[in-house]
């Protein structure tokens, strides 16, 4: 906890204009009850579902990269008024509910004070804790934004090349070693379905009984998914890094990370070593979760997650 309490300290120098208006503790006068009531929340839903990890992983990621983290993939589409959800990388985004079941009790709690992208930041980072992975703090006070439109929305596939890859993350802010930890600490908790990774199957370079066994699983119908990480995949651990040093990524980019040159170090030290990479990987959660915020006065608090104040 101290490593990565002075990691978190540390990166408070990378991000500066960010951090200038979020702080920890952000709700301890207007809503002291704030982070235990999204706690109780998520523990209460991960007793039943242990998938809801990899969900809110998701979710937070899918935000973030799009405008910031600022709950526009939370909003409904309309009838003639498209959103984020809308679109085919959102399709599959699950986990809304936790969402608004926290955002109900906050509300009867402590009226239009707890904004939606704080309650998604908080309950990823409890969702994480609750998977076995790091235990840190985040700074909160991120208000809500007022645009949800699917033409906004670019984000990675599971085939994107390593450079591109780069680029994307370097267009947020966020360097190699950042996109090497939340790609593969995401996908050590995360599911894909068979259709997502038939270039893998075609792969003679594939580990032999991984290839056969997925093989075997996506004869199926319905397109069955599997579990990208076969060792621990209920635990936000460095296993799937030791898994892609072995040809065992499942996905494209996962593999690539350990065959490029821009990345194969990081896997490899990751792999060796699941201290450093629960570090890293509070780190850069810390770090994504202050993409573009919106802050002071800016964007609102919705009271319905799902919908802006002005019913638009």
């Amino acid at each position: 906890m101290r490593a990565i309490t002075a990691l978190f300290f540390l990166f408070c120098f990378v991000a500066p204009s960010a951090l200038a208006q979020l702080r920890q503790g952000f709700y301890g006068r207007s809503c002291p009850r704030a982070e235990s009531i999204v706690a109780n929340v998520v523990a209460n839903r991960f007793r039943r579902d242990r998938t809801i990890t990899a969900a809110l992983l998701r979710m937070q990621f899918h935000d973030c990269f799009v405008r910031g983290c600022d709950a526009s993939l939370l909003i409904d589409p309309r009838p003639g008024r498209q959103s984020e959800k809308n679109t085919g990388p959102n399709a599959s985004v699950r986990g809304y509910e936790i969402i608004d079941e926290a955002k109900r009790q906050l509300e009867a709690a402590c009226p239009r004070t707890v904004s939606c992208a704080d309650i998604v930041t908080l309950a990823t980072r409890d969702s994480v804790a609750l998977a076995g992975g790091p235990r840190y703090s985040v700074p909160t006070g991120r208000r809500d934004g007022l645009r949800s439109n699917p033409g906004d929305v670019n984000l990675p596939g599971p085939t994107i090349p390593v450079s591109a890859s780069i680029q994307l993350f370097a267009a947020q802010g966020m360097n190699t070693n950042d996109m090497v930890t939340l790609i593969g600490g995401g996908h050590s908790v995360g599911v894909a379905h068979c259709s997502l990774f038939q270039d893998r199957l075609a792969d003679p370079a594939m580990d032999r009984s991984l290839n056969a066994r997925l093989r075997n699983t996506c004869r199926a119908p319905n397109d069955p998914s599997v579990f990208l990480d076969q060792r621990t995949p209920f635990t936000v651990d460095n296993a799937i890094y030791g898994e892609i040093r072995r040809q065992r990524g499942i996905l494209r980019i996962d593999q690539n990370l350990g065959l490029s040159g821009s990345t194969r170090g990081i896997v490899s030290s990751f792999a060796s070593s699941n201290t450093l990479f629960r570090q890293r990987f509070a780190q850069a959660m810390v770090k994504m979760g202050t993409i573009r915020v919106l802050t002071g006065r800016s964007g609102e608090i919705r009271r319905n997650c799902r919908v802006f104040n002005n019913g638009r």
